[in-house]
């Protein structure tokens, strides 16, 4: 794909609410990426587009220089990799939503070797932090790249226990590249690119946090992996809603069990009883994954 049909997928990929479906459907009808870029407001809402929506992507393009946009991320070493790429990750294609467009900051060849994710709660605890350190320690062993998503508590445990035992790690975040959030895990992005990962994002530069993003994002966590490995997590959470994407996608859902009476022992539990598979050492996770 050249440069400059290119920029236009950068473009339409900040326009809220277009997820494949609706992408598909547009380019489909007028026959280009690029049109879609550069169609009216009001020719947007007569194919059915909702008004409020229309107008959010006539907002996103006015003033935006796409051959900048392309020039930045070259110069930021950011690649574009689109649906129709070769490079595409081939177990996030096969999932119910996949994004059609993909921003990757360090090595993209991580995005298609068998991987594990590990997720729980932003409030881990002394027991959470041994075990996912220790789980960690385990997959990496057996080569696999763990999947996780920068967020503070078990997230960034994943992410550092990975990079302490050599291993390669990939991050999924919920906004444009340009950022980290929390902040404070700006470091840790940076060592994941250094140590052969990479931290990702359907977002591009300049797009900013919203509430939906997160649930967006914990899609493609799931959906980079052979199975989520939950170690820590509430009755109500993130890392469950990233659980029930693994089964939707038909991947292995692993749950850590906790000490009884402990909140953030609650939502293993659940998956649990819900079917997932209790944890209690790295082997019962490799039992269920395929071979490489």
């Amino acid at each position: 794909m050249s440069q400059d049909e290119l920029k236009y997928w950068v473009g339409v990929a900040g326009f809220a609410g277009m997820g494949i479906k609706r992408f598909t459907l547009l380019k489909k009808y007028f026959g280009s990426v690029e049109a879609i870029w550069q169609a009216s407001t009001g020719k947007l809402i007569s194919l059915g587009i909702k008004p409020e929506m229309a107008k959010s992507w006539q907002v996103w393009r006015e003033g935006r220089d796409l051959d900048r946009e392309i020039e930045r991320l070259g110069k930021e070493l950011i690649k574009v990799i689109t649906i129709e790429d070769s490079r595409y990750p081939k177990l996030l294609k096969e999932i119910d939503l996949p994004p059609f467009i993909l921003f990757v900051k360090g090595k993209v060849n991580v995005l298609n070797r068998r991987a594990v994710a590990v997720v729980g709660t932003r409030k881990v605890s002394s027991y959470g932090r041994r075990v996912t350190g220790g789980l960690v320690s385990g997959l990496v062993k057996e080569k696999l790249v763990v999947v996780s998503g920068l967020a503070r508590g078990v997230d960034s445990l994943a992410h550092r226990a990975t990079l302490a035992a050599r291993g390669v790690t990939v991050a999924v975040l919920g906004h444009g590249l340009d950022r980290v959030y929390p902040p404070e895990n700006r470091p840790l992005a940076e060592e994941i690119v250094r140590s052969g990962g990479a931290i990702v994002s359907e977002y591009p530069l300049g797009y900013g946090i919203q509430k939906g993003n997160f649930p967006a994002r914990n899609r493609i966590v799931a959906g980079l992996s052979l199975g989520v490995v939950v170690t820590e997590g509430a009755h109500r959470s993130g890392t469950k809603i990233t659980a029930g994407f693994a089964a939707d996608f038909g991947r292995e859902v692993f749950a850590v069990p906790g000490p009884v009476g402990s909140p953030t022992s609650v939502g293993p539990a659940d998956l649990i009883k819900q079917g997932a598979k209790l944890v209690t050492g790295v082997e019962d996770v490799l039992e269920e994954l395929p071979r490489g």
